[in-house]
């Protein structure tokens, strides 16, 4: 009888949670920028918005050149890419904001906007990516540096992508270009 008791509590709680998540929006998050500025995720409200958890020492490190390709197609459009290093997976991300910075403008001309270094997986995890995990489920947690997700214009998750997923790929770009013609009243 406790068991059952156990089961059902949990059983609640995750629904619980999980209704809980429905209702909120990306806006309703907010990191820091890389330079220690507020960086609430409501200044991109009407946008398409492109996270991805990035790492300067990893073997997709070169995703940055596809993220900065797809920040220059498409942010005329309404496309937001950020950029969230994480340390999280191999500790391939152990440089401070500064060095994190340089790096990316240095070795990839990146000029998109990025937060400061921060945690993507587990419990103790930044809010946004615990909601991402409730909303979209344990398939969509963040395995890898480079994860991918994509934010509609109304602040709702509509996808995300692996991180062998290249940005440039044709998932990642008819996605977004799907979120952008809807942004723009499109079909």
């Amino acid at each position: 009888m406790m068991r059952l008791r156990l089961l059902l509590t949990a059983f609640v709680a995750f629904f619980a949670s999980t209704a809980i998540a429905a209702e909120q929006s990306a806006y309703d998050f907010s990191f820091t920028s890389i330079d220690g500025d507020p960086l609430p995720l409501s200044t991109y409200q009407g946008k398409t918005v492109l996270i991805v958890n990035t790492a300067s020492r990893c073997g997709f490190t070169r995703q940055y050149g596809d993220l900065q390709s797809v920040w220059q197609t498409y942010r005329d459009r309404g496309l937001v890419v950020l950029g969230v290093p994480s340390n999280d997976f191999g500790n391939q991300e152990p440089g401070t904001e500064a060095e994190i910075k340089r790096f990316c403008e240095v070795n990839f001309n990146v000029d998109f906007p990025m937060t400061e270094k921060v945690t993507v997986k587990g419990a103790g995890a930044h809010p946004f990516y615990q909601w991402a995990a409730q909303t979209l489920g344990p398939q969509a947690v963040p395995g890898w540096n480079f994860h991918k997700y994509l934010i509609g214009p109304t602040g709702e998750l509509v996808d995300w992508f692996a991180s062998p997923v290249a940005p440039t790929s044709g998932a990642v770009t008819s996605a977004i270009e799907g979120q952008l013609d809807r942004a723009a009243g499109g079909s």
